[in-house]
Protein backbone atom coordinates (compact mmCIF):
# COMPACT_ATOMS: atom_id res chain seq x y z
CA UNK A 1 0.00 0.00 0.00
CA UNK A 2 1.56 3.26 -1.07
CA UNK A 3 0.34 5.74 1.54
CA UNK A 4 0.59 5.16 5.27
CA UNK A 5 -2.76 5.83 6.96
CA UNK A 6 -3.31 6.39 10.67
CA UNK A 7 -6.18 4.55 12.34
CA UNK A 8 -7.24 7.90 13.78
CA UNK A 9 -8.03 9.18 10.29
CA UNK A 10 -10.40 6.25 9.83
CA UNK A 11 -12.20 6.77 13.14
CA UNK A 12 -10.86 3.76 15.07
CA UNK A 13 -9.44 3.72 18.59
CA UNK A 14 -6.66 1.60 20.03
CA UNK A 15 -7.34 -0.77 22.93
CA UNK A 16 -5.80 1.25 25.80
CA UNK A 17 -8.95 2.94 27.09
CA UNK A 18 -11.10 -0.12 26.33
CA UNK A 19 -8.91 -2.37 28.46
CA UNK A 20 -8.53 0.18 31.24
CA UNK A 21 -12.31 0.41 31.62
CA UNK A 22 -12.79 -3.36 31.33
CA UNK A 23 -10.21 -4.00 34.05
CA UNK A 24 -11.76 -1.38 36.31
CA UNK A 25 -15.33 -2.64 35.90
CA UNK A 26 -14.87 -6.40 35.60
CA UNK A 27 -15.93 -7.24 32.05
CA UNK A 28 -14.33 -8.33 28.78
CA UNK A 29 -14.38 -6.44 25.49
CA UNK A 30 -15.74 -8.64 22.66
CA UNK A 31 -13.28 -9.36 19.86
CA UNK A 32 -15.35 -10.67 16.95
CA UNK A 33 -13.83 -11.93 13.71
CA UNK A 34 -15.47 -11.07 10.41
CA UNK A 35 -14.98 -12.21 6.82
CA UNK A 36 -17.76 -10.47 4.91
CA UNK A 37 -20.14 -7.51 4.91
CA UNK A 38 -23.01 -9.29 6.66
CA UNK A 39 -20.86 -10.37 9.60
CA UNK A 40 -19.44 -6.86 9.89
CA UNK A 41 -22.89 -5.27 9.81
CA UNK A 42 -24.17 -7.71 12.44
CA UNK A 43 -21.26 -7.08 14.81
CA UNK A 44 -21.61 -3.31 14.65
CA UNK A 45 -25.42 -3.37 14.90
CA UNK A 46 -25.33 -5.69 17.91
CA UNK A 47 -22.73 -3.57 19.69
CA UNK A 48 -24.63 -0.36 18.95
CA UNK A 49 -27.88 -1.84 20.24
CA UNK A 50 -26.23 -3.23 23.38
CA UNK A 51 -23.96 -0.17 23.86
CA UNK A 52 -20.78 -2.22 23.89
CA UNK A 53 -17.26 -1.35 22.78
CA UNK A 54 -15.96 -3.80 20.20
CA UNK A 55 -12.76 -5.06 18.61
CA UNK A 56 -13.18 -5.99 14.96
CA UNK A 57 -10.78 -8.83 14.30
CA UNK A 58 -9.28 -9.64 10.93
CA UNK A 59 -7.15 -12.71 10.34
CA UNK A 60 -4.50 -12.93 7.67
CA UNK A 61 -6.85 -15.15 5.67
CA UNK A 62 -9.79 -12.77 6.01
CA UNK A 63 -7.64 -9.86 4.89
CA UNK A 64 -6.55 -11.75 1.79
CA UNK A 65 -10.14 -12.84 1.13
CA UNK A 66 -11.61 -9.34 1.33
CA UNK A 67 -8.62 -7.53 -0.26
CA UNK A 68 -6.60 -5.27 2.07
CA UNK A 69 -7.69 -2.01 0.40
CA UNK A 70 -11.37 -2.91 0.37
CA UNK A 71 -11.16 -4.10 3.95
CA UNK A 72 -9.88 -0.73 5.15
CA UNK A 73 -12.83 1.04 3.54
CA UNK A 74 -15.28 -1.52 4.90
CA UNK A 75 -14.00 -0.60 8.34
CA UNK A 76 -14.23 3.09 7.56
CA UNK A 77 -17.74 2.47 6.27
CA UNK A 78 -19.06 1.09 9.56
CA UNK A 79 -17.65 4.13 11.40
CA UNK A 80 -19.55 6.41 9.01
CA UNK A 81 -22.64 4.21 9.32
CA UNK A 82 -22.55 4.59 13.10
CA UNK A 83 -22.05 8.31 12.90
CA UNK A 84 -25.19 8.71 10.77
CA UNK A 85 -27.25 6.94 13.44
CA UNK A 86 -25.92 9.12 16.23
CA UNK A 87 -25.06 6.02 18.29
CA UNK A 88 -21.33 5.47 17.87
CA UNK A 89 -19.45 2.99 20.03
CA UNK A 90 -15.65 2.65 20.34
CA UNK A 91 -14.27 0.36 17.61
CA UNK A 92 -10.76 -1.02 17.32
CA UNK A 93 -9.58 -2.71 14.12
CA UNK A 94 -7.27 -5.55 15.10
CA UNK A 95 -5.05 -8.02 13.27
CA UNK A 96 -5.66 -11.49 14.69
CA UNK A 97 -2.70 -13.91 14.77
CA UNK A 98 -0.24 -11.90 12.72
CA UNK A 99 2.60 -14.26 11.89
CA UNK A 100 5.30 -11.86 10.68
CA UNK A 101 6.65 -8.36 11.17
CA UNK A 102 5.84 -7.60 7.52
CA UNK A 103 2.16 -8.46 7.95
CA UNK A 104 1.86 -6.46 11.17
CA UNK A 105 3.58 -3.46 9.55
CA UNK A 106 1.29 -3.65 6.52
CA UNK A 107 -1.79 -3.63 8.75
CA UNK A 108 -0.48 -0.76 10.88
CA UNK A 109 0.32 1.25 7.75
CA UNK A 110 -3.17 0.68 6.35
CA UNK A 111 -5.07 1.91 9.41
CA UNK A 112 -5.32 -0.92 11.93
CA UNK A 113 -5.38 0.43 15.48
CA UNK A 114 -4.18 -2.80 17.12
CA UNK A 115 -2.21 -5.85 16.02
CA UNK A 116 -1.42 -9.23 17.44
CA UNK A 117 1.96 -10.71 16.73
CA UNK A 118 1.87 -14.42 17.43
CA UNK A 119 5.34 -15.78 18.02
CA UNK A 120 4.11 -18.46 20.42
CA UNK A 121 5.19 -21.26 18.06
CA UNK A 122 8.77 -19.95 18.07
CA UNK A 123 11.49 -20.60 20.64
CA UNK A 124 11.08 -18.18 23.55
CA UNK A 125 13.91 -15.81 22.64
CA UNK A 126 12.71 -15.58 19.03
CA UNK A 127 9.19 -14.82 20.24
CA UNK A 128 10.59 -12.03 22.41
CA UNK A 129 12.64 -10.57 19.55
CA UNK A 130 9.79 -10.65 17.01
CA UNK A 131 7.26 -9.22 19.44
CA UNK A 132 9.62 -6.44 20.51
CA UNK A 133 10.27 -5.48 16.88
CA UNK A 134 6.53 -5.15 16.19
CA UNK A 135 5.95 -3.20 19.42
CA UNK A 136 8.68 -0.69 18.58
CA UNK A 137 7.16 -0.01 15.16
CA UNK A 138 3.57 0.09 16.43
CA UNK A 139 4.09 2.30 19.46
CA UNK A 140 5.61 5.05 17.33
CA UNK A 141 2.19 5.22 15.68
CA UNK A 142 0.14 4.79 18.89
CA UNK A 143 -0.98 1.31 17.78
CA UNK A 144 -1.42 -1.26 20.55
CA UNK A 145 0.14 -4.73 20.39
CA UNK A 146 -0.95 -8.10 21.74
CA UNK A 147 1.61 -10.86 22.23
CA UNK A 148 1.14 -14.53 23.04
CA UNK A 149 2.73 -17.09 25.36
CA UNK A 150 1.55 -20.68 25.20
CA UNK A 151 0.02 -22.53 22.24
CA UNK A 152 -3.67 -23.29 21.70
CA UNK A 153 -4.75 -26.58 20.22
CA UNK A 154 -7.12 -26.78 17.24
CA UNK A 155 -7.29 -25.32 13.76
CA UNK A 156 -8.41 -21.88 12.67
CA UNK A 157 -7.26 -20.79 9.23
CA UNK A 158 -3.43 -20.85 9.19
CA UNK A 159 -3.23 -21.31 12.99
CA UNK A 160 -3.03 -24.98 13.92
CA UNK A 161 -1.59 -27.19 16.60
CA UNK A 162 -2.33 -30.76 17.57
CA UNK A 163 -1.57 -30.09 21.22
CA UNK A 164 -1.98 -27.17 23.53
CA UNK A 165 0.91 -25.94 25.61
CA UNK A 166 -0.26 -24.06 28.67
CA UNK A 167 1.30 -20.70 29.37
CA UNK A 168 4.11 -20.93 31.91
CA UNK A 169 3.52 -18.18 34.50
CA UNK A 170 7.27 -18.09 35.14
CA UNK A 171 7.74 -16.48 31.70
CA UNK A 172 5.16 -13.73 31.75
CA UNK A 173 6.96 -11.01 33.71
CA UNK A 174 10.13 -11.31 31.65
CA UNK A 175 8.19 -11.38 28.37
CA UNK A 176 6.09 -8.31 29.13
CA UNK A 177 9.07 -6.36 30.48
CA UNK A 178 11.33 -7.12 27.51
CA UNK A 179 8.74 -6.69 24.74
CA UNK A 180 6.62 -3.84 26.21
CA UNK A 181 3.44 -5.40 24.81
CA UNK A 182 0.08 -3.86 25.74
CA UNK A 183 -1.76 -7.15 26.34
CA UNK A 184 -0.94 -10.83 26.54
CA UNK A 185 -2.83 -13.83 25.13
CA UNK A 186 -2.39 -16.89 27.32
CA UNK A 187 -3.24 -20.56 26.96
CA UNK A 188 -5.38 -21.94 29.79
CA UNK A 189 -7.39 -24.57 27.92
CA UNK A 190 -9.30 -22.69 25.23
CA UNK A 191 -8.91 -24.00 21.69
CA UNK A 192 -9.32 -22.90 18.08
CA UNK A 193 -12.10 -24.17 15.85
CA UNK A 194 -15.47 -25.86 16.46
CA UNK A 195 -14.11 -29.09 17.95
CA UNK A 196 -12.48 -27.78 21.09
CA UNK A 197 -12.85 -30.76 23.41
CA UNK A 198 -13.81 -34.39 23.61
CA UNK A 199 -16.49 -34.63 26.27
CA UNK A 200 -16.17 -37.67 28.50
CA UNK A 201 -19.23 -38.88 30.44
CA UNK A 202 -20.94 -35.56 29.79
CA UNK A 203 -18.27 -33.65 31.73
CA UNK A 204 -16.69 -30.61 30.10
CA UNK A 205 -13.02 -29.88 30.77
CA UNK A 206 -12.36 -26.90 33.03
CA UNK A 207 -10.27 -23.94 32.00
CA UNK A 208 -7.04 -23.65 34.01
CA UNK A 209 -8.08 -20.82 36.28
CA UNK A 210 -5.13 -21.67 38.51
CA UNK A 211 -2.77 -20.58 35.72
CA UNK A 212 -4.83 -17.43 35.13
CA UNK A 213 -4.69 -16.56 38.84
CA UNK A 214 -0.93 -16.99 38.92
CA UNK A 215 -0.51 -14.82 35.82
CA UNK A 216 -2.71 -12.16 37.47
CA UNK A 217 -0.55 -12.31 40.59
CA UNK A 218 2.64 -11.85 38.60
CA UNK A 219 1.21 -9.14 36.31
CA UNK A 220 -1.18 -7.15 38.50
CA UNK A 221 -3.48 -4.91 36.48
CA UNK A 222 -2.17 -6.15 33.14
CA UNK A 223 -4.66 -6.95 30.31
CA UNK A 224 -4.99 -10.65 29.54
CA UNK A 225 -6.59 -12.11 26.38
CA UNK A 226 -8.38 -15.39 25.73
CA UNK A 227 -8.31 -16.82 22.21
CA UNK A 228 -10.46 -19.68 20.93
CA UNK A 229 -13.34 -18.79 23.23
CA UNK A 230 -16.41 -19.64 21.14
CA UNK A 231 -18.99 -21.69 23.03
CA UNK A 232 -19.97 -23.61 19.85
CA UNK A 233 -23.65 -23.03 20.60
CA UNK A 234 -25.43 -26.35 20.41
CA UNK A 235 -28.71 -24.98 19.04
CA UNK A 236 -26.86 -23.98 15.87
CA UNK A 237 -24.92 -27.24 15.67
CA UNK A 238 -28.29 -29.01 15.85
CA UNK A 239 -29.68 -26.75 13.10
CA UNK A 240 -26.69 -27.41 10.86
CA UNK A 241 -27.07 -31.16 11.31
CA UNK A 242 -30.85 -31.04 10.89
CA UNK A 243 -30.52 -29.35 7.51
CA UNK A 244 -27.90 -31.57 5.93
CA UNK A 245 -24.70 -30.71 7.77
CA UNK A 246 -22.37 -33.07 9.56
CA UNK A 247 -20.83 -31.64 12.72
CA UNK A 248 -21.07 -34.37 15.32
CA UNK A 249 -19.07 -33.82 18.47
CA UNK A 250 -18.48 -30.09 18.03
CA UNK A 251 -18.26 -28.48 21.48
CA UNK A 252 -16.81 -25.26 22.85
CA UNK A 253 -16.14 -23.31 26.03
CA UNK A 254 -19.08 -23.27 28.50
CA UNK A 255 -20.43 -19.76 28.83
CA UNK A 256 -20.30 -19.83 32.63
CA UNK A 257 -16.52 -20.31 32.43
CA UNK A 258 -16.23 -17.34 30.09
CA UNK A 259 -18.35 -15.25 32.47
CA UNK A 260 -15.94 -16.13 35.27
CA UNK A 261 -12.93 -15.25 33.12
CA UNK A 262 -14.45 -11.92 32.10
CA UNK A 263 -14.53 -10.82 35.74
CA UNK A 264 -10.79 -11.39 36.11
CA UNK A 265 -7.83 -9.76 34.36
CA UNK A 266 -9.17 -11.17 31.07
CA UNK A 267 -10.40 -8.04 29.32
CA UNK A 268 -10.54 -9.30 25.71
CA UNK A 269 -12.26 -12.50 24.63
CA UNK A 270 -11.98 -13.70 21.02
CA UNK A 271 -15.01 -15.26 19.33
CA UNK A 272 -14.90 -16.47 15.74
CA UNK A 273 -16.37 -19.97 15.31
CA UNK A 274 -19.74 -19.05 16.80
CA UNK A 275 -20.24 -16.42 14.12
CA UNK A 276 -19.42 -18.92 11.38
CA UNK A 277 -21.75 -21.53 12.83
CA UNK A 278 -24.72 -19.18 13.17
CA UNK A 279 -24.38 -17.98 9.58
CA UNK A 280 -24.00 -21.52 8.23
CA UNK A 281 -26.96 -22.81 10.24
CA UNK A 282 -29.38 -20.16 8.99
CA UNK A 283 -28.24 -20.38 5.38
CA UNK A 284 -28.68 -24.17 5.44
CA UNK A 285 -32.16 -23.76 6.90
CA UNK A 286 -33.24 -21.34 4.17
CA UNK A 287 -31.85 -23.58 1.43
CA UNK A 288 -33.61 -26.63 2.86
CA UNK A 289 -36.97 -24.92 3.34
CA UNK A 290 -36.86 -22.84 0.16
CA UNK A 291 -34.85 -24.83 -2.40
CA UNK A 292 -35.88 -22.50 -5.23
CA UNK A 293 -34.39 -19.44 -3.50
CA UNK A 294 -31.43 -17.88 -5.29
CA UNK A 295 -31.42 -14.27 -4.08
CA UNK A 296 -28.43 -13.92 -1.71
CA UNK A 297 -30.31 -11.30 0.29
CA UNK A 298 -32.98 -13.85 1.15
CA UNK A 299 -30.51 -16.18 2.90
CA UNK A 300 -27.74 -13.82 3.99
CA UNK A 301 -30.27 -11.35 5.41
CA UNK A 302 -31.80 -13.86 7.87
CA UNK A 303 -28.30 -15.05 8.77
CA UNK A 304 -27.30 -11.46 9.54
CA UNK A 305 -30.36 -10.99 11.77
CA UNK A 306 -29.55 -14.15 13.72
CA UNK A 307 -25.94 -13.01 14.11
CA UNK A 308 -27.12 -9.72 15.65
CA UNK A 309 -29.14 -11.70 18.19
CA UNK A 310 -26.20 -13.96 19.06
CA UNK A 311 -23.66 -11.14 19.42
CA UNK A 312 -26.02 -9.12 21.63
CA UNK A 313 -26.52 -12.18 23.81
CA UNK A 314 -22.73 -12.55 24.19
CA UNK A 315 -22.35 -8.90 25.19
CA UNK A 316 -25.23 -8.93 27.65
CA UNK A 317 -25.02 -12.38 29.25
CA UNK A 318 -21.45 -13.63 28.83
CA UNK A 319 -18.86 -10.86 28.47
CA UNK A 320 -20.61 -8.17 30.50
CA UNK A 321 -19.71 -5.50 27.94
CA UNK A 322 -23.28 -4.30 27.29
CA UNK A 323 -24.16 -0.85 28.59
CA UNK A 324 -20.53 0.19 29.01
CA UNK A 325 -20.67 3.01 26.42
Amino acid sequence: MSKEVSFKELGFVNTKEMFRDAMKNGYAVPAYNFNNMEQLQAIITACQESRSPVILQVSKGARDYANPVLLRWMGRGVIEMMNTTGKPVPVALHLDHGDSFELAKSCIDSGFSSVMIDGSHLPYEENVALTKKVVEYAHKRDVTVEGELGVLAGIEEHVSSEKSHYTNPDDVEDFVKRTNVDSLAISIGTSHGAYKFKVSDGVMPELRFDILSEVERRLPGFPIVLHGASSVLQEYIAMINRYGGKMEGAVGIPEEQLRRAAKSAVCKINIDSDGRLVMTAVVRKVFAEKPAEFDPRKYLGPARSELVKMYKDKNEKVLGSAGRV
